[in-house]
């Protein structure tokens, strides 16, 4: 399972929170590439409901990961 952030960014608007198999169903009818799906697939479905994409990606870049001092622009 691997993901990026233009994989990621198909969850965006996903119904969180959610279940594993809401967000499958999400992707699917939202027509994410297949590879939302597999990584998807690949999260072991212990019932876990997930708060957003950093529950199922825990490295997902945050704003603080892509700091820019705005007083030298």
């Amino acid at each position: 399972m691997y993901w990026t952030l233009e994989l990621a960014s198909y969850l965006q608007d996903a119904p969180w929170p959610a279940t594993r198999d809401e967000l499958i169903d999400y992707a699917i009818r939202s027509g994410s590439p297949i590879e939302v799906i597999e990584n998807l697939q690949a999260i072991e479905d212990e019932g876990e409901i997930y708060e957003g994409i950093e529950d199922i990606w825990p490295e997902f870049p945050t704003k603080s990961d892509f700091f820019f001092p705005e007083d030298e622009y």
